[in-house]
């Protein structure tokens, strides 16, 4: 790895895949590629990757991550681990019935684990993944709360939670005196997926506009999953998802085009530019080191007023 410092990038890279998928080898590749070009953010959970592993859990990311980290002396100053808790099944195959939750028992309990995995006295920012329903948030904020005051995290963000139990989760910090939800992280590409459907698993796992709005009334940082649509942009051999597949998408399909061409880039390029260029943080999950450079070159491409209103508002 090189010594100079470039520039902070601000795509995150998700190790979703990392120790599964992805061998250790090749992780271990794009992890240093991405600090050499000015990556931050580390995006893991404790449930990745339980659908991809032997045993059918979780951990093997943040396990690698912790060889990774343990392997790379003074690489944890360059860097900030991002870890989610409240998804891993309670056994193999009893997900989504049967997961951690996000009781005050559980939260503890989890990140202990995570910690552990990464071999980490702290982490810069703790997610909850999903929402649990049948633990009022008061109680997981709480938890929270304890594990702020402890340092053994900087910030807590909510994913795939309705604004609604955000400012709820939000408003009982402050009531406490404790550190409030910051981030929010969900699933958002240019495309806009037909009225009523749903590409993720969560009910509220994609960015609405009242999700947006409320965390720039607040100031919370928003982070975006699978931004790129596993690659369907530009590999031919992924097309589009049907769900994106409607009338209001063909003009905006046509407007990015229209931009990648005036950019000099490919779409999905042009996808994660436009990300940045409304504040928010694009996520890679990517497997290779050319999809990951490409990534951080996107991030970096600037758009034009007028390029940023037609995206915002194709004809």
């Amino acid at each position: 790895m090189t010594t100079a410092t470039p520039p902070t990038s601000p795509l995150v890279l998700g190790a979703m895949m990392f120790g599964t998928a992805v061998d250790e080898t090749t992780s271990f590749a794009l992890l240093d590629r991405f600090v050499e070009r000015g990556g931050v953010w580390i995006d893991t959970a404790d449930c990745y990757s339980f659908w991809a592993s032997d045993d059918g859990q979780g951990g093997a990311s943040e396990r690698l991550l912790g060889r990774w980290l343990a392997e790379r002396p003074g690489v944890r100053d360059r860097v900030r681990i991002a870890t989610k808790l409240g998804a891993e099944p309670l056994w193999a195959e009893s997900f989504p019935h049967k997961r951690a939750g996000l009781s005050g028992r559980a939260v503890r309990q989890a990140f202990a684990g995570s910690l552990e995995r990464l071999g980490l006295e702290s982490v810069d920012l703790l997610w909850l993944h999903m929402e649990d329903r049948t633990t009022p948030i008061e109680e997981t904020v709480e938890a929270l709360a304890e594990l702020t005051a402890a340092g053994l995290t900087a910030r807590v963000g909510a994913s795939n939670h309705p604004a609604w139990r955000v400012e709820r989760a939000r408003a009982h910090a402050r009531r406490l005196g404790a550190t409030p939800i910051d981030a929010l992280q969900h699933n958002s590409t240019y495309l806009r997926p037909r009225p009523g459907t749903n590409p993720t698993n969560h009910a509220f796992g994609v960015l609405s506009d009242e999700q947006g709005d409320y965390a720039e009334a607040h100031g919370l940082e928003v982070w975006a999953y699978t931004p790129l649509l596993s690659g369907a942009y530009d590999n031919p051999a992924k097309p589009i998802p049907d769900i994106y597949d409607h009338p209001g998408n063909a003009g905006r399909l046509a407007v990015l085009d229209e931009v990648a061409a005036e950019l000099g880039a490919t779409r999905g390029q042009t996808v994660l530019a436009w990300h940045v260029a409304r504040g928010i943080r694009p996520m890679l999950g990517g497997s290779k080191l050319d999809q990951l450079d490409a990534a951080l070159d996107a991030v970096r491409l600037p758009l034009t007023a007028d390029q940023r209103r037609r995206l915002d508002e194709p004809a």
